[in-house]
């Protein structure tokens, strides 16, 4: 299928998405969340390779949680937990994925990537038109910011085996019936095969 796969590194933003030890260690498996921050990695590593742009988004709070409504039921349990508080080890983005200085961090207070975040505005100054996402959880923040993005007119590409979910079935499914609706769905393999082919077609 790699044929059937094509894109501009140079209009293409990586959006790494919730890589963050409350996430991979409370909604995941040990071996899942092994699994897909392995694959993420390699996916970054393509990436930074073809000079590509990677954001990195991660949810965060200030003290004492102004950004959380009593009305929203999962931020709600989130601060309750404290798994979220400002300052916890598991707010940290996985040591694998360790942004670099040039790796703009987009903080959000809420389940999508583009919701009150400056994404947009990052992602329009560097006229980016394709997103390639990999993220956890598949029922979370991918199928919300990808439903954003198509709303947006952004192409998109999944990296299907970058993202997870705690029920397996559920992210088969969501793959294969809804996501596939609006971005190329396709494994992090496939998608480093067309990166250096890519990257020997630049063009600015």
């Amino acid at each position: 299928m790699t044929d059937s796969l094509s894109f501009n590194p140079r209009s293409t933003a990586l959006l790494l998405m919730d890589f963050q030890g409350f996430v991979l260690h409370n909604f995941l498996t040990a071996p899942t969340a092994n699994q897909v921050v392995s694959r993420a990695a390699a996916l970054l590593e393509a990436s930074r390779a073809a000079e590509m742009l990677t954001i990195h988004m991660t949810v965060g709070f200030r003290e004492n949680y102004p950004e959380i409504s009593a009305r929203n039921k999962l931020f709600s349990k989130l601060k309750e937990s404290g798994l979220v508080s400002p300052g916890n080890a598991g707010v940290k983005i996985h040591p694998n994925l360790t942004p670099k200085a040039s790796e703009p961090v987009v903080v959000k207070h809420r389940i999508g990537a583009f919701t009150n975040t400056d994404l947009q505005q990052i992602l329009c100054a560097q006229r980016i038109d394709t997103l390639l996402l990999a993220g956890v959880t598949t029922a979370g923040v991918v199928l919300s910011t990808v439903r954003q993005a198509f709303d947006l007119d952004y192409e998109l590409i999944v990296a299907s085996d970058a993202c997870a979910d705690p029920d397996a079935d559920l992210h088969a499914r969501l793959m294969e019936k809804v996501v596939n609706q609006h971005a190329t769905v396709a494994p992090v393999a496939e998608i480093q095969g067309v990166l250096p082919r890519a990257r020997g077609h630049n063009i600015v």
